[in-house]
């Protein structure tokens, strides 16, 4: 409360009325602030008192640093280097709890719309049948958008997230791709043959009748010992392939975040070394005065014109804090060599999972079509020799 107190008495001087209240229902104990954002001496804005001029959010872009300083004084701990985190709505942080985002979600919801549709077309129909908003554009850059619908609804301001951020495999034309393969991974597998006895020849053959019974009851035998296998059901197998794969594609997202930083590195490193050469020159220029700096700077104008040019290109890529030392990038890239191997092993070993659950999948479901078509056959059968009757 007291902190709080301090905070609003900083920031606000007495001049506009707030209510300020202490939550302890977390973890965490926070303050609430709610301001009149009037000043009741002057009439005037918040804003219009204290963020005139072209610098946007003047006065409030204190605020942190204020609190900062009475959490210090009050040996309470702060966030060091805000500019490196980045923040997340309260939706995200209740499925953070889950050990779910809501991206996660969307991306698993999506992988289900994608099972279940003809085509693209399909697929866009479906999004909301599976509780998913969309946004396709094909004569955007931007084409394909998603959003939980149940993520709108608790925050209505929610924008919709763009189908790159989701990864490669959430993009129109893999979209597509992913439909036509899991269509064809379904229907493109041998299956066992049903003997339909209708026919004509059946009727005036018993012998022939009972051989085409024998082997559709073998065939179906063997399809019920498919279906029970492992003692897994299809559905059982479907959900297992699903994790399967979005640990694949969680593997493959890591992987690429990876590789960006690694190139970002091999980029910057070069620019470290070949500026450290001109450090101790420019720091002389800087460390003098009036005529000896001028001097002094005539006589080193490459090394110093370099200097500048080199550290413009490292501030294009570290725009803030200080420039890492050559052995710390070299130990950073060990580093994400050593997590880009360990990603590519989870890729490989759930790839290897997917593809192992995919075939007894298919089998599941081949196997069901062959006691389907099994009982259609006994049932046309015994309608046809009920007629004859």
């Amino acid at each position: 409360m007291l902190i709080g107190q301090e905070l609003c008495k900083a920031l606000f001087n007495d001049e506009y009325q707030y209510v300020l209240a202490v939550h302890v229902d977390h973890s965490h104990v926070h303050n609430h602030i709610i301001v009149n954002n009037v000043n009741f001496y002057t009439g005037k804005t918040f804003e219009t008192e204290h963020n005139q001029g072209k610098i946007p959010e003047r006065a409030w872009s204190k605020l942190r640093t204020i609190s900062d300083e009475l959490c210090r004084k009050q040996g309470l701990s702060i966030i060091e280097n805000p500019h490196l985190s980045k923040g997340k709505s309260h939706w995200e942080w209740e499925l953070d709890q889950q050990n779910l985002s809501w991206k996660e979600q969307l991306k698993r919801t999506i992988d289900e719309v994608i099972k279940a549709s003809e085509d693209f077309e399909d697929f866009l129909a479906k999004c909301a049948d599976f509780g998913i908003l969309v946004d396709y554009n094909p004569d955007h850059k931007i084409d394909l958008k998603f959003m939980l619908a149940e993520q709108k609804e608790r925050n209505p301001r929610a924008k919709m997230t763009r189908a790159k951020t989701l990864g490669y495999f959430y993009e129109s034309k893999q979209i597509r791709r992913r439909i036509e393969s899991y269509k064809y991974q379904m229907s493109h597998r041998p299956t066992a043959r049903i003997i339909r006895t209708t026919a004509e020849k059946f009727q005036q053959s018993q012998g022939l009748t009972n051989w085409a019974d024998r082997e559709n009851m073998k065939a179906a035998s063997k399809a019920i010992n498919e279906m029970t296998a492992d003692n897994t059901t299809l559905e059982e197998l479907e959900s297992a392939a699903l994790t399967a794969f979005s640990q694949r594609m969680s593997a493959k997202s890591e992987q690429s975040a990876l590789r960006k930083q690694w190139d970002e590195i091999q980029e910057l490193l070069p620019l470290v070394e070949e500026v450290i050469k001109y450090t101790d020159i420019h720091k002389r220029y800087k460390s003098l005065t009036g005529k000896e700096q001028t001097k002094f700077g005539k006589q080193c104008a490459y090394e110093l014109s370099e200097y500048d040019r080199l550290f413009a290109k490292i501030r294009e890529i570290v725009p803030e804090g200080k420039v890492p030392s050559p052995e710390l990038l070299r130990k950073q890239l060990e580093k994400i060599q050593e997590q880009y191997n360990e990603q590519s092993a989870k890729y490989d070993t759930s790839k290897k999972e997917a593809d192992r659950l995919a075939q007894q999948i298919q089998k599941k479901r081949q196997s069901q079509k062959t006691l389907d078509r099994y009982l259609q056959n006994e049932q046309a059968a015994k309608r046809k020799k009920s007629q004859l009757e």
